[in-house]
């Protein structure tokens, strides 16, 4: 937890002042870091500012793609599409911690002088030599042997929420344990918008709905009320 909270508090910093989070892996790995990445707009309302990066690119997301981890450069190559530089932050993403994709991306970043952080659930990896913010996460063995889908990926997945969800809630995307600046795109969260007015306003559901349907944004409907009320 301390090496995390470091983390975090690094992560803030680089979005605070605009930069971006990265996150690289393979397999079951880079499927978590796209899963938490993509949770980001929705969520918090944030978009393109953490992203997730994947060995084999999106066809990899669906469908296992287990040759493309071997290669030590794409994943430089697949920063590289995203002009990434030094205001940016990669954290790789490996359960043994010397998945080739990962390892190169971050060697390479740290060349450049961009930050590198790591999620792995080993002792001692190439990608934890390679990271100004190592995450180390000792699960044991699976109970299918090699299967690091299981307690590994679980581990991972912890990680990643109390990274993403640390760092809105300290860019102020979140009020009390509220999500403020959720996309409303669908029924469900319309209603649930509703309900987090009406509970941070203690006000009437009727009013709360007229707010929402007039500015389509829980953090507006808010501050205007408020707003009109003075």
């Amino acid at each position: 937890l301390p090496m995390v909270n470091l983390l975090i508090e690094k992560a803030f910093k680089i979005l605070k002042n605009n930069g971006r989070l990265f996150y690289i892996g393979s397999g079951t790995s880079g499927r978590l870091g796209i899963l938490d990445a993509s949770e980001c707009l929705p969520t918090f309302g944030i978009e393109n500012k953490i992203i997730g990066l994947i060995a084999g690119g999106d066809a990899a997301i669906r469908k296992s793609q287990e040759h493309a981890e071997d290669s030590i450069t794409n994943a430089w190559k697949d920063l590289l599409s995203y002009n990434i530089d030094q205001n940016d932050m990669v954290i790789g993403i490996s359960a043994s911690g010397s998945t080739p994709y990962v390892v190169g991306g971050l060697i390479n970043c740290k060349k450049n002088g961009i930050t590198t952080g790591c999620i792995t659930c080993n002792e001692d990896t190439k990608i934890a030599q390679n990271s100004d913010f190592p995450i180390e996460v000792i699960v044991g063995p699976e109970y299918i042997s090699g299967s690091s889908r299981m307690k590994a990926g679980t581990a991972q997945k912890m990680i990643l929420n109390m990274i993403s969800s640390a760092v809105m809630i300290k860019l102020g995307r979140v009020l009390d344990n509220k999500m403020i600046d959720m996309k409303l795109s669908n029924n469900k969260l319309y209603e649930r918008a509703i309900r987090i007015v009406g509970s941070i306003l203690d006000i009437d559901k009727n009013i709360a709905k007229d707010l929402i349907c007039k500015y389509k944004n829980i953090r507006l409907a808010i501050e205007n009320y408020k707003s009109n009320d003075k």
